[in-house]
């Protein structure tokens, strides 16, 4: 173990935005989420869990949408997983409440259905769920806004003209304690749409009030964002980049889908039986192979030019991460170093699109 000196490097955004009913969580991670996904030329990507409620800004915003009918924590992660392997690299999620509300409703139940009726126990059975949702947040290769409902609380203030008028205030978000941690962003909505920032690793908008914050706040956060050393940037505690990214993943995922689509069925094993592997070659060590020539190929440099950005290796290394080395997994990377191996050919040849 060695020191070195200290880089910032580039930088997913996970910011949070909590506010009772009304305070326009909603509009505002849309409007937010265009900003920085106009910086980067990406589209934007939206788990919905309060009953279609985005899709009510569809005529003003750009965006597309999973409504998710079942809002447990594995759905959570299993639409993320899915908006990862689509290369979305803006996410809102809205709201992440309900995630929140599946794992007190279970240790209830561990609860009330226990004989010593301690919900320390059921915590301890609950928890490592949250754990799980926390971490593919943290894990998601891109920007990601996330609006959590917070409980209200009406309170006596004063309105127009002097007179005295009812004021909903929302207080700590519905979500699990600490969760604040988890983000770089906090943001407290008030029922005047105007926001207050109460956590800001960015330095440049603690404690701020912002009037209606939109796409100029999103663009504001990208610029620091994509400030800092290029290579292996990303959340806080996490590997990512940030830039001008998808713009090749998703064509590659889909051209590796026309591949396989296309390609003939494989021939029928003689005598009903699979063939043998090679000997001595091992799936994990197939994998490896594959995963060496895709990574030969995403560092080609001839005369001192690379082919392929900082952005997109680091793109390919996701599609790696994320698959699963079996025989599936296997003939996905297969098809994915096809595709990357034509693509080089073409930029070699300088016939890329």
């Amino acid at each position: 173990m060695a020191f070195a000196k200290a880089e910032r490097a580039q930088l997913y955004l996970r910011c949070a935005l909590f506010g009772p009913s009304g305070s326009g969580k909603t509009m505002t991670a849309l409007r937010m989420a265009k900003g920085i996904a106009g910086k980067m030329n990406a589209p934007v990507a939206v788990i919905d869990t309060e009953s279609r409620s985005a899709s009510k800004y569809a005529d003003r915003y750009a965006f597309e949408v999973d409504n998710l009918e079942k809002k447990t924590v594995d759905h959570y992660i299993a639409s993320m997983d899915e908006a990862a392997k689509a290369g979305y690299q803006v996410l809102v999620i809205d709201s992440l409440s309900h995630a929140w509300r599946e794992l007190t409703e279970e240790v209830d139940r561990i609860t009330q259905a226990s004989a010593s009726k301690n919900s320390v126990l059921s915590w301890a059975k609950v928890n490592p769920k949250q754990k799980r949702l926390v971490n593919a947040i943290l894990n998601f290769p891109g920007h990601i806004i996330v609006t959590m409902r917070s409980k209200t609380e009406w309170v006596i203030g004063e309105g127009k003209n002097g007179k005295t008028a009812p004021e909903k205030l929302g207080l700590a978000p519905e979500q699990g304690k600490g969760i604040e941690y988890e983000f770089d962003l906090l943001v407290e909505m008030d029922q005047k749409h105007n926001a207050t920032v109460t956590k800001d690793r960015t330095g440049k908008f603690q404690d701020e009030v912002i009037e209606k914050p939109g796409e100029d706040f999103g663009i504001a956060l990208y610029g620091w964002l994509a400030t800092g050393t290029a290579g292996n940037a990303g959340t806080v505690s996490n590997g990512g980049t940030t830039g001008n990214i998808g713009t090749v993943v998703k064509p590659a995922v889909q051209a590796a889908a026309r591949l396989k689509n296309s390609a003939p069925p494989p021939a029928k094993p003689k005598n009903g039986k699979p063939a043998a592997a090679p000997k001595g070659s091992t799936l994990k060590e197939q994998s490896g192979g594959v995963i060496e020539e895709i990574g030969t190929i995403i560092t080609t440099v001839k005369n001192g030019i690379g082919f392929f950005t900082e952005d997109e290796k680091e793109e390919a290394r996701q599609i790696i991460r994320t698959t699963k080395l079996d025989e599936k997994g296997l003939s996905d990377l297969r098809e994915f170093k096809v595709f990357l191996s034509d693509e080089l050919a073409k930029r070699e040849t300088g016939k890329a699109a």
